[in-house]
Order: C-alpha cells, then sequence, then structure tokens
C-alpha cells in the first residue's frame, strides 16, 4: 500500500510548523493518522472501524482491555 502524499494537520494542533500534533490523509478506502514526530509511522483504519472508535471515546462506552504479555 503506497502512503498518501497530502497530509493534513489537526485544526487542534495549533497551527504553525510544530510536531505536536495529529495528521490525517485519506484514500479512497482508508484514512491514515500519524503524529508529526514520528512521520513515518502511521495508522491506517478503515472509515467504518475509525468511526467506532471516535463513537465510543465521545460516548464514554469505550473500554480498554488489559494486555497480557508472555516471555
Amino acid at each position: 500500500m503506497t502512503p498518501p502524499a497530502n497530509w493534513q494537520k489537526s485544526s487542534f494542533s495549533g497551527g504553525g510548523d510544530g510536531n505536536n500534533c495529529i495528521e490525517l490523509a485519506t484514500t479512497p478506502t482508508t484514512l491514515h493518522l500519524r503524529e508529526s514526530e514520528t512521520p513515518t509511522t502511521h495508522l491506517t483504519p478503515t472509515p467504518t472501524a475509525l468511526a467506532a472508535l471516535l463513537h465510543g471515546i465521545r460516548s464514554r462506552t469505550l473500554t480498554v482491555g488489559r494486555v497480557n504479555r508472555h516471555g
């Protein structure tokens, strides 16, 4: 998958050229999210998965399970 070329900074980032923000880019089937400090690492959730996450956060019904690490 080729990453998108046009990234947009969040309006909540305060503007400017700082590296303390979240950026978003879209393709026909996915949304790409990344942090400005680490632009080579990004998430690519489907719009449905991101909508479910945002709904859970906004409605305060999101629960985060404990991660079990072995080894």
